[in-house]
C-alpha cells in the first residue's frame, strides 16, 4: 500500500475552508492586538491559573514585585478592590510612563494595566489586574512563605508601632514618628506624608507598611540606610484608597 493518501473531494474542499476560516480569524486577532495593547493581553490570558516553576499558582500580594513593558519594576503596596475588580496600589514616581505589567521578570505571565498615576502633585498609582491567571491575595508578602492578612486600613498615629515588608531590606519594625510631613523632590513636593525611625533601602519604594492586620500607608521616600540606620516616610494608604475609590480585603 503507498505511504501517501489520496484525499476525496469533499474532504480536501471542507479542509481548504478550515484553512480560511483560520487565516480570517488571524487576521482579525492582528488587528485587535494592534488597536488596543491592553485588551490584547486581556483576551489572551490563559483561563487557567498559571503555575511557577515549582508547579505552584502565581500569586501577587502587597510587597511584591512586578515588571513594566518599558523595564521598570515596582514593588506593589496593597491589593485593592472595587466591585469585582482588583486593584494593587504602588507609587507613582516608580509607575510613570509604563503600561502593561507582568508578575515575572521575563515578562511572561502579564497582570494587568496602569489604571490611574499621580506624581509629582501627588506620589500613587493604581494597576488593574486584568488576568485570570494569577491570584491576588489581600495579603502581605513577609518573605519565606510568610504572609500577612490584611482586612482594614487606618490612619497611623504618632507612637504607633507598624511594620513595612521592602523587597530590598525586608520585614523591619518600629513606630510612627511624626504625620502630615512633606518630602521635596526636584520636580516638587509632596505633602500630607507620615514618617517612621525604621529604615529602608534603595528599592523598597512602593512597600506597604502596617499594623497587625491594619494598613497605614506605602513607602515613598527615605533618608539613610539599613546599614546606617534613618527614616522613613509613606503616603497615607486612607488617602489613597479615597482617591480611587477603593478597599482593601
Amino acid at each position: 500500500m503507498s505511504p501517501y493518501r489520496t484525499e476525496r473531494p469533499l474532504r480536501r474542499l471542507l479542509r481548504t475552508a478550515a484553512s480560511a476560516v483560520a487565516a480570517l480569524a488571524l487576521l482579525l486577532g492582528w488587528f485587535t492586538a494592534t488597536g488596543s495593547t491592553a485588551y490584547a493581553q486581556e483576551t489572551a490570558a490563559p483561563a487557567t491559573i498559571a503555575t511557577a516553576g515549582d508547579g505552584k499558582a502565581v500569586e501577587v500580594r502587597g510587597g511584591d514585585v512586578l515588571y513594566s513593558s518599558i523595564g521598570t519594576r515596582c514593588t506593589v503596596g496593597f491589593n485593592t478592590r472595587s466591585g469585582s475588580t482588583s486593584y494593587g496600589l504602588m507609587d507613582g514616581r516608580c509607575v510613570r510612563g509604563a503600561t502593561n505589567w507582568y508578575a515575572d521578570a521575563a515578562r511572561s505571565v502579564f497582570v494587568g494595566v496602569t489604571a490611574g498615576s499621580s506624581f509629582p502633585n501627588d506620589d500613587n498609582a493604581v494597576i488593574r489586574y486584568m488576568s485570570t491567571a494569577v491570584v491576588f491575595p489581600g495579603e502581605v508578602s513577609l518573605g519565606s512563605g510568610g504572609a500577612q492578612d490584611i482586612v482594614r486600613a487606618a490612619r497611623p498615629t504618632v507612637g504607633q508601632s507598624l511594620c513595612h515588608a521592602g523587597p530590598v531590606s525586608g520585614v523591619r519594625c518600629g513606630t510612627v514618628t511624626a504625620v502630615n510631613v512633606s518630602v521635596h523632590y526636584p520636580e516638587g513636593t509632596i505633602s500630607g506624608l507620615f514618617s517612621s525611625n525604621i529604615c529602608s533601602d534603595r528599592g523598597d519604594v512602593g512597600a506597604p507598611a502596617f499594623s497587625g492586620t491594619t494598613a497605614l500607608g506605602i513607602i515613598i521616600a527615605s533618608s539613610g540606610s539599613c546599614s546606617s540606620g534613618g527614616v522613613t516616610y509613606y503616603q497615607p494608604v486612607v488617602d489613597l484608597l479615597s482617591i480611587y475609590g477603593l478597599s482593601v480585603y
